[in-house]
């Protein structure tokens, strides 16, 4: 299996620092793909889908937490670590399974997808997700079984989420009528 990884990334790295345009492309879909899903995010609280936008908050947290957990007991160097590929991000040497960045944006993306008003949007943040971890292969800070780790980690968080929507919703309803308290008081203030 991990020949099949060490291949597979070589055969998306290999192109890294070949092509500049393609390389600046890489990188900041890389780095700046998290950022634009925290707009999502900021969008649907904004466009009254708060509960949405909240459910999609936990699972992202939750995968993100998920892969912390499994980093505490499983350790795998990061291609660079193995002085592998074309490195074109600096990163911390630290545990490359799973990936941070996809878990992250894929849990968003799968949690929208099952709503029935943010199911298109979902499917474009997926997609988005999945860009982002070729970008992250490609840049030369993670493999490809990292990215597919994190899709399962994401698949897990966002099921969570959603099975246990009712609970998730008792805090969603402490966290909007807090905002609708502080947003009033601020109002009146003035």
């Amino acid at each position: 299996m991990e020949h099949f990884n060490i291949l597979w990334y070589q055969d998306i790295n290999t192109y890294a620092g070949v092509y500049p345009w393609i390389d600046f492309l890489m990188q900041s879909v890389a780095t700046v793909t998290p950022y634009l899903f925290i707009v999502m995010l900021f969008y649907l609280w904004f466009s009254k889908r708060k509960n949405l936008a909240l459910f999609a908050g936990y699972a992202a947290i939750l995968g993100v937490l998920i892969n912390q957990i499994i980093g505490l007991f499983y350790f795998h160097p990061r291609p660079f670590m193995e002085n592998l590929g074309h490195v074109l991000l600096s990163h911390s040497a630290d545990s490359s399974f799973p990936s941070d960045h996809v878990s992250f944006t894929v849990s968003i993306a799968l949690t929208l997808t099952a709503f029935k008003t943010t199911r298109t949007l979902g499917i474009i943040a997926f997609i988005l997700g999945l860009f982002c971890g070729v970008a992250r292969i490609y840049c030369g800070v993670h493999w490809p079984f990292d990215i597919i780790g994190a899709v399962m980690v994401a698949g897990l968080a966002s099921f969570l989420v959603l099975r246990y929507q009712t609970q998730w919703s008792e805090l969603n309803h402490v966290i909007i009528t807090m905002y609708h308290k502080i947003i009033k008081k601020e109002f009146l203030a003035k």
